[in-house]
């Protein structure tokens, strides 16, 4: 009789056991699955931001190529300007020397 008391109360104990177990697997499959969530968010988040980026940085470059044929064409305007002033000033000083 005493060993029946046993093994029935070894017999709950270890289906106790089993269902705690099965509950704290359930609820870190759960976790886990929302952390998964969570990751693929973010993962959503950055790619959106990381294109924003990149399409920043295209611009930056188009408006780079720009400023630099901006300053070229100012940089022989500038040199065409002052040899137009030069020459007349030569005319001034040969006219005035004269």
């Amino acid at each position: 009789m005493k060993k029946h008391k046993y093994s029935n109360f070894l017999l709950i104990t270890l289906t106790g056991v089993l269902v705690s177990c099965g509950d704290i697997s359930k609820q870190a499959e759960e976790k886990i699955n929302q952390l998964n969530a969570k990751a693929e968010k973010l993962d959503s988040l950055v790619n959106k931001e990381l294109k924003k980026v990149n399409s920043l940085d295209s611009i930056i470059n188009k408006e780079g190529a720009k400023v630099k044929k901006l300053d070229s064409l100012i940089t022989k305007s500038t040199s065409k300007i002052d040899s137009i002033a030069n020459s007349k000033l030569n005319l001034l000083k040969k006219i005035n020397n004269n």
